[in-house]
């Protein structure tokens, strides 16, 4: 999903002068020392994606923050844009050679960090930069956006703190975990390979055509399925107006296009429990075909988050209770 851009000029709040200055020393200490060793402060590939649990945060994170920016990806396995947001992450973790450290944190076995963050959805996104923490994004994103954040949180790190990344050994090999064995190609693995493509660049019309492919041999399909779920929703929100989206849902409460169009709003931006909770009130609130529009809608959303989710079981009940 589209994810709820932070402004990086909010990092300019961390750069006080105490904190810079004691982030540059590290810095330059780190990489000092890794000099006169004839670089062995080098890490390898497979070193720059790390999981960390509530026990190891504070020398996981805070600590390695004094030297390279720390990615947190707030994750679950039950997260289906989790499962699509955090491959691309951990590929750029490699790709941008050191720049920055990605740290996965499972929030079901870690509740205390989410609620310690003020974490509402998930994915969530943060970095840490010299053991201060900002927000970068919510929701899962193009690849492309995610870049543009990244670039910006690079920057800011080497002028504000200094912090220019860890030394990378191109010799070491990413390790059999971090390179699984290929599996065997299934029959429509092109085509939902064009269609994640299609997503990353933006062209949600074309991941719908991709994903429908799939679809008209395969209806059971059940990636194609969560995917055409997903790239619907981003093609739908892609040329709102967000400000009059929430202001027509504000003064129409049982306007059921109104409100549809708020609750995908909602979900895209992450908040899960907004978009049910809008879309279960307003079946209350309506009947008919509008009704039924709102109902279609939101069993829509259930398929975008996923079938499994706890928030999705919640929900179904909730709708049975609004409809019955």
């Amino acid at each position: 999903m589209q994810p709820r851009n932070m402004s990086m000029s909010g990092v300019v709040d961390l750069a006080a002068v105490k904190a810079a200055q004691e982030a540059k020393a590290k810095a330059e200490q780190a990489r000092a020392e890794a000099a006169r060793h004839g670089g062995a402060g080098a890490v390898s590939p497979a070193d720059l994606v790390i999981d960390v649990d509530e026990a190891g945060f504070e020398r996981d994170v805070l600590q390695r923050s004094a030297e390279v920016p720390v990615v947190i990806d707030f994750w679950a396995e039950w997260c289906q844009p989790c499962k699509q947001l955090s491959p691309v992450l951990e590929r750029l973790a490699v790709e941008y050679n050191g720049r920055f450290l990605l740290a996965k944190i499972d929030v079901d076995a870690n509740q205390m960090l989410m609620q310690q963050f003020g974490i509402q959805g998930i994915p969530a996104v943060f970095a840490v930069v010299a053991g201060q923490a900002l927000p970068l994004f919510q929701g899962a994103a193009g690849e492309e956006q995610i870049r543009g954040t990244l670039d910006q949180l690079v920057q800011v790190a080497e002028e504000r703190f200094g912090l220019t990344g860890l030394v990378v050994d191109p010799d070491a090999e990413l390790g059999a975990q971090a390179v699984p064995a290929a599996a065997p190609a299934g029959p429509y693995d092109a085509l939902l390979e064009a269609a994640v493509q299609a997503l990353d660049a933006g062209d949600f019309g074309g991941a719908v055509q991709a994903y429908k492919n799939v679809l008209s041999d395969d209806p059971a399909n059940s990636e194609a399925k969560l995917g055409l779920a997903q790239a619907e929703l981003l093609q739908r929100v892609q040329g709102m107006d967000p400000q009059q989206v929430r202001r027509d849902a504000a003064e129409k409460p049982a306007d059921a296009g109104a409100q549809i169009a708020a609750a995908d709003l909602d979900l895209v931006g992450g908040h899960v429990e907004d978009a049910f909770g809008r879309l279960i009130e307003t079946v209350q609130r309506t009947a008919g075909d509008d009704r039924d529009a709102v109902r279609r809608r939101l069993l829509e959303l259930f398929e975008v988050v996923g079938t499994d989710d706890p928030r999705v079981v919640g929900a179904r009940r909730a709708l049975a209770r609004a409809l019955f």
